[in-house]
Formats: structure tokens, C-alpha cells, sequence
């Protein structure tokens, strides 16, 4: 498998999948989580309570993150429930359906703290902007998490098929309470207690 310039075999995926989550490291990034798209999506309470537990632990844990839109004026705004919690995030609007197929969210990319090798994924869909930016990400030589149960399609065939072609290209595939744990670390901590409250 090639990632940018640098190839990767399977022994090295696998190494990747072993290394947990680091705060320091990942950026966030929210793929489209549109009022004129949500309605139809498989299990959409879900995944967009999932992605807002995302969002407020990057928040939390001053971790960067980007946010799409797909056509906003066709689509419309990222839902109320997403915005509220993006801390002054302002959306980049695409028409491509992979984020690295546009010029702004690649300089959006480029211009992250230094060090921020890895990028956490929720949003929709799956099989389309979802996947198609992973693939762009891997590509650029990120490492690259997806939280299975904060992305999803409008059908849960689509979430499923989503899913497998990012593994098999390269992406660790957990889920959102996977990848919180990792990021928090332990317990009793200050950024465990902020969180408790909207875990239980």
C-alpha cells in the first residue's frame, strides 16, 4: 500500500493500529453533518451524538479541528447541535466530495499546529466524503482514525462497504468510546471529570 511517498505494508498498518490516540498528535475533522442531508442517514441520532462527544473532548483537550460542508447553499448549514459546539470552527465549504480534492481544507491542513500527524473522522457519508477523504489523507501521509458508530450513510450497506474500503486502504477502524479513552488517558483526571458528565 502507498501513502504518499512512503509505502506501507501490512506489517506497518498494523503497527499503526497498535499506537493509541495522542491529543497532542490528532487534529479532528467533521465531514458534513448537514441539515438538508441528515434526515435520511442510518442511525443519524448516533452518529451525531457520537461526533458531539468527539467535538467537546477536542474541545477540551484544545485539540484542532476542521469542518466541512457539502454545497451549503443547496444542503444547508452544519446542524445546530454540531455548530454550537465547534468553538468558533468556521466550516469550509466543498464541492468535491473527498476533503483533500479541496485547495482550502488542504491549506486549512497544512497550516495545524506542527507534530499533528493523525486525523480522527466522523461525519457523513461513509462511502463517499468519508471514505474518499480518508483515502486522500492516507495518501498525504496521515494516519488516519475512523470512528465507526459517529460516521454513517443513508444506508447501512453503504456504512458497512464505507467502513471495510478504509481499513483495507490503511485507516484504523474503533469507535467513538475507543477513541475518547485513548485520548483521555486515565481516570480521575481533570479532562475525564469535564467529560463523565456526558458519557454516562
Amino acid at each position: 500500500m502507498t501513502t504518499g511517498s512512503v509505502v506501507l505494508n501490512e506489517n506497518d498498518v498494523t503497527s499503526i493500529a497498535r499506537r493509541p490516540l495522542e491529543a497532542e498528535n490528532c487534529a479532528l475533522v467533521v465531514v458534513d453533518i448537514q441539515e438538508k442531508l441528515l434526515p435520511p442517514i442510518f442511525e443519524k441520532e448516533r452518529m451525531v451524538r457520537n461526533s458531539q462527544l468527539l467535538i467537546r473532548l477536542a474541545n477540551i483537550l484544545k485539540m484542532p479541528a476542521l469542518a466541512t460542508t457539502q454545497y451549503v447553499k443547496g444542503l444547508g448549514p452544519i446542524i445546530p447541535e454540531i455548530a454550537s459546539l465547534l468553538d468558533g470552527t468556521q466550516p469550509i465549504n466543498k464541492m468535491e466530495f473527498g476533503c483533500f480534492n479541496n485547495a482550502e481544507f488542504c491549506s486549512a491542513v497544512k497550516a495545524l499546529p506542527r507534530g499533528r500527524n493523525t486525523l480522527l473522522v466522523c461525519g457523513m457519508e461513509s462511502h463517499i466524503c468519508v471514505t474518499q477523504t480518508a483515502l486522500g489523507a492516507l495518501e498525504q501521509g496521515y494516519i488516519v482514525h475512523v470512528a465507526a458508530d459517529a460516521i454513517s450513510s443513508r444506508s447501512e450497506f453503504n456504512w458497512k462497504v464505507g467502513l471495510k474500503r478504509m481499513r483495507q486502504a490503511g485507516a484504523v477502524i474503533s469507535s467513538t468510546e475507543m477513541a475518547m479513552y485513548e485520548l483521555m488517558r486515565a481516570s480521575g483526571t481533570p479532562v475525564f471529570k469535564e467529560m463523565l458528565q456526558h458519557l454516562k
